[in-house]
């Protein structure tokens, strides 16, 4: 996979998560591996210029955080053009605008989903980002405001005229926020405007299966994963065999995942400190107990940790707890099993089912 100059291992792309896709988390998904490219949560430019510590804070970084793109908002030319060149002075390797965000007080200010309505002037915003630096600029799109208003396809096109590296597009509109279904034919209709940059799908992408399904689909080049990853951390890893092989993995055993999710928690601690670590992972904990099998007592409890020592004590707690659920090999009785996450397109592009929630963050709405 190749994104302007840039090389990557994979086709596989971390999706920004506002709140979520922090250093510890890609460093935790890195770790397990299949990752081609991670983006950090959206960072406002004029925060960057203004040399805000929070903007710092959200692009921190570690040379094992390689390939990085760092995403961008703004509406203003010359703040998203300084802050490009901020970015590539400290080593980060891409940069995406987003021209996908559908909170109000992105889009207000003429940023995320905004962007989409006014292509001309866009696209010149974008050629004075790409004009100022060396590293690929990127774009990440949803399908246009609302239905009657799909731009997607007209606005790649536009931006692969000015210098854009690649698109990343989101299959819902503004409009749709993150509800309904992910429209297949409309990732398609992009792939089909441009003819020179790679189109990267994106949206409920959730098992190895459903990647495969949007790539053969759409006709994109790879697929950007962003709730899925939070649900399953390993989904890059077994995507990536699952490409290669056509065969699935089996899925991580309990005590794999209490051994990645404490390592997850250990770096929230390492970078944040101890008392905000932990106090950020009360809403992330919750996430890797969905595959524990019965987990309301762990819920409970992990939801209060204040120090990683609370943190043990609850596992601790919880692995006895959790016993009764067993059977004579250790493993868990069947209806106790978690049911296996399902997310199938349908050929027709239009419908799916699917089933993980958009998780709760610092946005009124995802």
């Amino acid at each position: 996979m190749r994104i302007g100059s840039l090389d990557l291992s994979s086709n596989l792309f971390l999706s920004p998560l506002a709140g979520y896709t922090n250093l510890p988390f890609r460093l935790t998904v890195r770790e397990l591996g299949g990752l081609g490219l991670a983006t950090t949560d959206l960072v406002n430019a004029r925060s960057l210029i203004e040399q805000r510590e929070k903007a710092f804070k959200l692009i921190e970084s570690s040379p094992e955080d390689r390939p990085l793109a760092v995403q961008l908002f703004g509406s203003v030319p010359e703040e998203m053009r300084d802050a490009a060149v901020i970015l590539e002075s400290r080593g980060i390797n891409s940069i995406d605008i987003n021209m996908g965000c559908p909170v109000r007080k992105v889009c207000r200010v003429g940023g995320g989903s905004a962007m989409m309505t006014e292509l001309d002037k866009t696209a010149s915003l974008v050629k004075g980002m790409v004009d100022a630096v060396k590293i690929p600029v990127t774009a990440k799109m949803r399908l246009g405001w609302d239905n009657e208003n799909l731009t997607a396809p007209d606005l790649a096109r536009a931006l692969q005229d000015v210098g854009v590296a690649a698109v990343f597009v989101h299959g819902r509109t503004r409009a749709q926020g993150f509800s309904g279904t992910i429209n297949l034919k409309g990732i398609r209709a992009v792939v089909e405007a441009v003819e020179r940059i790679p189109v990267i799908g994106n949206g409920d992408v959730t098992t190895p299966e459903s990647a495969a399904m949007m790539l053969r689909e759409t006709g994109c080049a790879g697929v950007s994963i962003g709730r899925g990853a939070f649900y399953n951390p390993w989904i890059f890893q077994h995507t990536q065999h699952y490409l290669a092989t056509g065969e699935l993995l089996p899925e991580p055993g309990f005590a794999e995942r209490v051994v990645v999710m404490k390592r997850h928690l250990s770096r929230m601690v390492e970078i944040f400190g101890e008392e905000l670590g932990c106090r950020m992972f009360r809403k992330i904990a919750p996430w890797y107990s969905r595959r524990f099998g019965p987990a309301n007592e762990f819920n409970r409890m992990a939801v209060r940790i204040s120090t990683r020592a609370e943190m043990d004590q609850v596992l601790e707690h919880y692995v006895k707890w959790r016993e009764q659920f067993l059977d004579s090999d250790g493993e868990l009785i069947a209806k106790f099993r978690p049911t296996p996450m399902v997310a199938t397109f349908m050929q027709a592009g239009d419908a799916q089912t699917f089933g993980i929630a958009v998780p709760k963050g610092p946005v009124d709405k995802w």
